[in-house]
């Protein structure tokens, strides 16, 4: 494992003339007994990166389909603990990068530099912190490298290139863009400008995009050839496993 790993597992994906796919799924989702074969099962069909949500009671990019997965998860006692002592059990049979996305506070509670070497020891590759601004995480980061865990930048339509250059500064793994100002949550359509923000974004940072918050059909894609390395994709997952079907068949739209 190392710092390059999520942008390896990107780079190897678009070598092969392909988007990087990029589920995420509520750590405990479905339930807590189901969550580790949903994983399991996405990496056996084609997921390049898996991001794996750490519930949080208050999370404010999340939109409702997120928002409630997230929130039934906490109910039912899931916390980082729990997910990082079951990711160590199976992480050896998952050839995907690994990443956790939440919120800052659970991962100052949990204490930082415990985290990043607990982090390091589960297999977990990245980390996505919503609402952790450039300034507050730059020593946070530089903990994380150390152990060879990516603190992924998210930028989105509202960032200035000027800010995307300080985020480049010494950012690993990929670059997360926001397609939407606003929460989380599968959408019809996506907003003309984002084109503008992405080729910003691929001109600006040495690490692959990709492209989150409202991607459903791997058609809403094409208007954006060559400017979206990795395609993620929550809410139509979780929406997907309500239904009542499996990981497999949803991935299978996507490959």
């Amino acid at each position: 494992m190392s710092i390059t790993t999520l942008a390896d597992k990107i780079n190897e994906a678009n070598a092969k003339g392909r988007t990087a796919l990029i589920p995420f799924l509520p750590g405990g989702y479905p339930d807590k007994e189901k969550f580790w074969k949903e994983i399991l099962e996405l990496d056996a069909n084609g997921a390049d990166i898996i991001e794996i949500g750490m519930p949080f009671s208050d999370p404010v990019a999340d939109g409702p389909v997120v928002e409630a997965a997230s929130l039934k998860c906490l109910d039912a006692g899931v916390n980082l603990k729990w997910i990082l002592e079951g990711l160590a059990k199976v992480r050896s049979q998952i050839n995907a990068g690994i990443v956790l996305m939440g919120y800052y506070n659970p991962v100052l509670q949990y204490g930082l530099e415990k985290f990043a070497k607990d982090a390091n020891a589960a297999g977990v590759n990245g980390l996505i912190i919503a609402d952790l601004p450039y300034e507050e995480g730059v020593e946070f980061r530089d903990l994380l490298v150390k152990n060879e865990v990516a603190l992924v930048p998210l930028v989105g339509l509202n960032t200035s290139p000027e800010r995307m250059k300080l985020y480049a500064d010494g950012g690993n793994g990929f670059c997360y863009f926001v397609s939407v100002l606003g929460t989380t949550g599968d959408r019809d359509s996506l907003p003309e400008e984002i084109k503008v923000g992405l080729k910003h974004a691929k001109e600006i940072f040495n690490i692959p995009v990709a492209l989150g918050f409202g991607l459903k059909h791997p058609s809403q894609l094409t208007q954006l050839e060559g400017l979206v390395d990795a395609a993620v994709f929550g809410s139509a997952l979780i929406r997907h496993l309500d239904d009542g079907k499996s990981c497999a068949e949803f991935m299978k739209v996507w490959k």
